[in-house]
C-alpha cells in the first residue's frame, strides 16, 4: 500500500479498532516510519508491533508535528478529553478521519477547528480484513485526500461513501452494529437446536459453521441474497416451512425494521 502524504499519518488510539487498522496498513506494505501512534497505554502485543515495524509511539501529541492524516480511533466518550490537546497536529493540509461512533463533524470541529474531515464507520470484522466502512467527507476534503483516506480504509474491506452525514447514522445501524445481530442469530439458532433435542455444544457448532459458511458463500457468489435463499428453498420442503415463519407479517422483516430504527435513533441521540 502506498499513500502519498506530506506528513505523518497520526493514529490516535491503538485499541481494538485502531490497532486493527494499523496492523492492516503495515501488512499491506506501508512503512512503519509513515505512522505516529498516540496512545497512553498500548497493549504489550501492540507495543511489540510498533517496535518491530519502527512505528513512532508517543503518549501525548508532540510539539512541531502536523499530521497529513489524523485518524481518531478512540471511544466516543473519550473524545471531549482526548481531542483538545491534538489541535496543534491539524494544519492546512491535514484531513481528520474519525471512527468514533455518534460523534459528528461539528463535535470534532469544536475541539480541532475547521478542517478537512471524514466521518467513518467501520465494523469489527475489520479485525480480520473482512469489514465494511461507511464514510462521509465534508466540503473541505480534496479529491486527493479522499483517495488517500479511501486507500487506508479499504485495507480492512470495502468502503461505501455516503452523500450526507446523516446517512452515517443509518450506516451505523446497519453495518456498524450489524455484526452483533449476526452473532445473536447464531445464539438463537443454537438455542432453537438445543430445544429441538440436540446437545447444546453440537447445536452451537452447527449454527456457527452454518452462518459463517453462508456468509462466505454470499461473499463469493455473484448472486444476490434473495437468489441464494431461493436456491436453498425447495417447494414444500423443510426450508420453506421455516421461511413461512421467518417471512410472515410478524416475522423477521418488521423485527429488523424496529431494530434498525432503534439503533439509528440511538446514534442520533449520541450525536446530540
Amino acid at each position: 500500500m502506498s499513500v502519498d502524504a506530506a506528513g505523518p499519518i497520526v493514529l490516535v488510539g491503538a485499541g481494538n479498532m485502531g490497532g486493527a487498522m494499523l496492523s492492516g496498513w503495515l501488512k499491506s506494505g506501508a512503512p512503519g516510519s509513515s505512522f505516529l501512534v498516540l496512545d497512553p497505554g498500548p497493549s504489550p502485543a501492540m507495543q511489540s508491533l510498533l517496535a518491530e515495524k519502527g512505528v513512532r509511539h508517543e503518549t501525548s501529541a508532540p510539539a512541531g508535528v502536523q499530521a497529513s492524516i489524523l485518524f481518531v480511533a478512540v471511544k466516543p466518550q473519550l473524545i471531549d478529553a482526548v481531542l483538545p490537546p491534538l489541535k496543534g497536529l491539524v494544519g492546512p493540509g491535514t484531513v481528520v478521519v474519525s471512527v468514533a461512533a455518534g460523534k459528528t463533524l461539528a463535535n470534532l470541529e469544536a475541539h480541532l477547528g475547521k478542517a478537512a474531515m471524514v466521518r467513518a464507520m467501520p465494523n469489527t470484522p475489520a479485525m480480520v480484513g473482512r469489514g465494511v466502512t461507511g464514510a462521509y467527507a465534508n466540503e473541505g476534503v480534496t479529491a486527493a485526500q479522499r483517495v488517500q483516506v479511501d486507500t487506508l480504509l479499504k485495507v480492512s474491506g470495502p468502503v461505501e461513501w455516503v452523500a450526507t452525514e446523516a446517512d452515517i447514522d443509518a450506516v451505523t445501524a446497519v453495518s456498524g452494529s450489524g455484526p452483533a445481530y449476526v452473532f445473536y442469530l447464531v445464539e438463537c439458532m443454537a438455542e432453537a437446536g438445543r430445544k429441538a433435542g440436540l446437545p447444546a455444544d453440537l447445536a452451537m457448532r452447527l449454527a456457527r459453521e452454518t452462518v459463517s459458511g453462508a456468509g462466505e458463500l454470499l461473499h463469493q457468489s455473484p448472486d444476490d441474497a434473495s437468489k441464494l435463499r431461493q436456491n436453498v428453498t425447495s417447494p414444500g420442503g423443510t426450508t420453506a416451512a421455516a421461511l413461512s415463519v421467518l417471512m410472515a407479517e410478524d416475522g423477521m422483516q418488521p423485527l429488523f425494521d424496529r431494530a434498525i430504527a432503534a439503533a439509528r435513533k440511538r446514534a442520533e441521540e449520541l450525536a446530540g
